[in-house]
């Protein structure tokens, strides 16, 4: 891999994980240290965080994390519930056809399953950990968007999901929510490995229509109340 590659993935995960949250400085000589990168290709990397959005550049403060915002989040769920439901269907016409792609969705189902019946110890009510749930979801999307087998529509979730995944974490950080997110993955995963793709789709449909409600009925209030800070 890149230099400039592995500094943009590397960059990317913290800004969608928070730990690089917005409005947070992108310094070239305190990246590139951190990330063990040469100031050029950490250049490109920046770059390429400018333009899928999730940076740009501060007058006297170069580039920075971009702000969250819940404008246009509509529209961008719209976009989304499109590419997501085509993937998923996609993702369920090829598992039946492939015993070994069904064998991979009914064991992610049953960890889905398990996480959000069980939760951990350390989460708070029972609930699964934020951690658990995320990467869970993350190896789904993964999973349906190489089954799918479609580049185009891989890019073009891979931009919509940067966008959303900072602003979700608003909302699903809550015990009951992530709870739901699960079950809901859960339900995603099976219906894929059923090779149904009406069945995966309306899945689909589902969760995000529970996961706009959520965002827009926690993240909202906590925006307004300055609980995360979302610019510079």
């Amino acid at each position: 891999m890149r230099a400039s590659d592995r500094a943009y993935n590397a960059l990317r995960e913290d800004i969608l994980a928070w730990r690089l949250p917005p409005g947070a400085a992108l310094g070239e000589v305190e990246q590139s240290e951190r990330l063990g990168v040469s100031r050029t290709p950490l250049r490109e990397a920046l770059a390429r965080l400018v333009s899928d959005g999730l940076a740009l550049q501060h007058r006297g403060r170069g580039t920075v994390v971009a702000p969250v915002s819940l404008e246009n989040l509509e529209d961008l769920f719209e976009m989304r519930r499109a590419l997501e439901s085509t993937a998923a269907s996609a993702a369920a016409r090829a598992v039946a056809a492939s015993p070994q792609l069904r064998v991979a969705f009914e064991d992610l189902a049953a960890r889905l399953t398990g996480t959000a019946r069980s939760g951990e110890p350390h989460a708070e009510a029972g609930a699964p950990s934020s951690s658990t749930t995320y990467a869970l979801a993350a190896e789904l999307e993964a999973a349906t968007d190489s089954a799918a087998g479609n580049v185009y529509l891989s890019q073009g979730l891979r931009q919509l999901r940067g966008h959303l995944a900072r602003v979700r974490r608003l909302a699903h950080d809550d015990p009951e929510r992530l709870r739901a997110a699960a079950h809901e993955h859960a339900t995603i995963a099976s219906a894929i490995a059923s090779g149904d793709p009406v069945m995966a789709a309306s899945a689909t449909h589902v969760h995000l229509f529970n996961s706009f409600n959520s965002i827009t009925s926690h993240a909202a209030g906590r925006l307004r109340a300055g609980d995360e800070r979302t610019s510079a």
